[in-house]
């Protein structure tokens, strides 16, 4: 992990300098950043370093384009070359619109593949955090229709593998982890689908034979009440819907999406750029806020 740039209050009090990215300038994100900046909450821990394109206003509120894809991805760039200088101990980012990506010609499906890209990490994972409950996104934005192909025991291993070594930096010292099925009643042996025999249970298997405490597969419909009910500290989902439901249902606004692998600190929100209300000044940055509030956490932890 990189070492926190950091910078001295006026009590003395060392704070990491946390460079927030405004995302698609065309959606909420410039909006949400600003307001996380001058936050009290988020100055009394860390000094924000707003990342937006030079021009914003050429770009019209609500408007899809690849102009304003590019300008975030440029956006993008800048802080993550900040934060491998270590010019910067974080970096937490307002969202990008994935659509706005490829029509500026990006190969890129949005952050997470991107910061993988430019920082050479071989493996990540997507992990939304919150009070409620926390979930690692095995496979992310693929179509539902190739999620079976690429759940491949090595994958999934190394998903465990990964989420196993850092939750103790989430404060979970010896995480319990829980494997969601992919099919229904995760298979039922082989009645609903063979996944879970052919990949999902020896990727269990093979990680506990490892020492880690990994358990499942775990029919889908229960295991993420069984999380938020204190049984698991995490939930391994086999694909984004089946993940990012019960968190945007326990925790939508609250959550943190945290990139689990980077040499760098990475946060962001747990919504999209909303572009129906981009512009009109009605933005909840809330999640922003606990994106630059944990990012900061980390960055201090090193």
């Amino acid at each position: 992990m990189v070492v926190a740039a950091v910078v001295v209050a006026a009590a003395g009090t060392p704070k990491p300098r946390i460079a927030i990215t405004a995302g698609d300038p065309a959606g909420i994100g410039p909006e949400i950043a600003t307001a996380a900046a001058a936050d009290p909450r988020v100055i009394a821990v860390c000094e924000p370093v707003v990342y937006a394109p030079p021009d914003p206003r050429r770009f019209p509120p609500g408007v899809l384009s690849g102009e304003a894809g590019r300008a975030a991805y440029d956006t993008i760039v800048r802080a993550v070359e900040d934060a491998r200088q270590q010019r910067v101990g974080g970096i937490a980012t307002a969202p990008v619109n994935k659509e706005a990506f490829h029509l500026a010609g990006l190969p890129w499906r949005g952050h997470t593949d991107l910061l993988a890209h430019l920082t050479g990490a071989p493996h990540v994972a997507m992990m939304f955090d919150s009070a409620a409950i926390r979930v690692v996104l095995a496979t992310v934005h693929i179509p539902l229709a190739d999620v079976p192909r690429a759940l491949t025991q090595p994958m999934l291993e190394a998903t465990i593998d990964l989420t196993a070594r850092e939750l103790p930096r989430y404060g979970v010292a010896h995480p319990r982890i829980a494997v969601a099925g992919l099919n229904p009643h995760a298979g039922e042996h082989g009645l609903f689908g063979h996944e879970e025999e052919s990949a999902i249970a020896p990727a269990i298997a093979a990680c506990r034979a490892r020492g880690i405490n990994v358990t499942g597969p775990f029919s889908g419909d229960t295991v993420f009440l069984r999380a938020h009910r204190g049984e698991f500290d995490v939930v391994v989902a086999c694909y984004h819907d089946q993940g990012l439901i019960p968190v945007k249902l326990l925790a939508f606004g609250e959550a943190v999406n945290v990139t689990l692998g980077l040499p760098i600190v990475r946060t962001s929100v747990d919504h999209g750029t909303a572009f129906d209300i981009a512009g009109k000044g009605v933005a909840n940055p809330e999640s922003m806020i606990a994106a630059v509030l944990l990012a900061a956490r980390l960055a201090r932890s090193g």
